[in-house]
């Protein structure tokens, strides 16, 4: 294998591994804004997923533990989320913006006593028999951790639940059209908290598989603003988990490549020099951010919302007997 295949098979192999937990924190939020829930909470939630998940696992020698730890406090966090917006009927951003910021006070105290620890238990990682062994997509895809290979499971049964299943149907009414979904008997309240639930388990399995699997550590702000290019990314897919994966791996890729261009082959013309520029590192860098902020500013229009397939209830709350969506 030349040497510039084995570089550019690291790069794809890093973006899948660092795309993980931006994959689920994404399925997560697409799972919420088919059900009509816009939750800018993510960022919050996988804090604190990530930090009781390290802590847990740290204490107890289980990283099993942990994992479980973490999407269970990343799901309470989420019903604090549903209660405001669905019950109390408040301002669904106000609410996620709230929780952001007590997510990242709550994990910073809990983690003061974490910074220096670098020998919590980590989940396993193995290569896939047979598979690993397949030239170029074996290390790509065939060689990680565990939670890289269950986020290839949740890929398609995500979009099975959403587009082939009863349950699917409904959340996407919930989310388009709640008066005729409660018109038909669907409890619009009840299958809305469910899946804002469900989105807050999947980021706080995002922030738990970033520092037990990804990342094996723990610093103040450890997930560095992954949880907004989840919620950018959700817009990006076309709230499609497919989309979402790809999303997910090309942001990985595009993270990583700052560290993996230092091992980047000699190229002519002395190109390997320029690749290896500090100034590029910190331009490609910010080049996620810059597309997220740039899917966001285009995805709050409303016609242009339209046209990329957004609910048509999302970010509104429902009052029963109320015309409207």
């Amino acid at each position: 294998m030349s040497d510039y295949l084995i570089f550019f098979t690291t790069i794809l192999a890093a973006g899948v591994a660092s795309g993980t937990p931006v994959l689920y924190a994404t399925i997560g939020e697409v799972f919420s804004e088919r059900a009509g829930v816009l939750n800018l909470g993510v960022e919050g939630m996988m804090l604190m997923g990530a930090v009781t998940a390290f802590r847990v696992s740290h204490v107890t020698g289980n990283p099993w533990l942990g994992l479980a730890m973490g999407i269970l406090v990343g799901g309470l966090f989420s019903l604090l989320h549903a209660l405001v917006s669905i019950t109390l009927r408040g301002d669904q951003v106000v609410s996620g913006l709230a929780l952001t910021f007590v997510g990242f006070g709550m994990s910073s105290v809990i983690g003061w006593p974490l910074i220096d620890v670098r020998d919590a238990p980590r989940l396993p990682a193995f290569d896939i028999p047979l598979l690993a062994d397949i030239p170029v997509l074996g290390k790509i895809f065939f060689q990680h951790s565990v939670v890289v290979y269950i986020g290839f499971l949740l890929v398609p049964l995500a979009w099975f639940i959403i587009n082939r299943t009863r349950p699917g149907l409904h959340m996407r009414a919930v989310g388009e059209y709640p008066a005729a979904a409660d018109a038909l008997g669907i409890h619009v309240d009840r299958l809305r908290y469910l899946y804002v639930l469900v989105g807050g388990l999947l980021a706080g399995m995002a922030g738990a598989s970033l520092t037990l699997a990804i990342t094996p550590l723990w610093i103040e702000g450890v997930t560095a603003g992954q949880g907004w290019i989840a919620v950018g990314l959700v817009i990006f897919a076309g709230w499609d988990p497919f989309r979402a994966a790809f999303g997910s791996y090309l942001f990985g890729a595009i993270r990583r490549l700052p560290l993996d261009l230092q091992g980047a082959p000699v190229l002519p013309w002395n190109l390997h020099l320029i690749l290896r520029d500090p100034l590029l590192n910190y331009f490609t860098n910010m080049l996620p951010y810059l597309f997220t902020i740039a899917v966001l500013v285009i995805g709050s229009r409303e016609a242009m919302r339209k046209k990329l397939g957004a609910p048509a209830a999302l970010g509104t709350p429902y009052i029963r007997g109320e015309r409207g969506v």
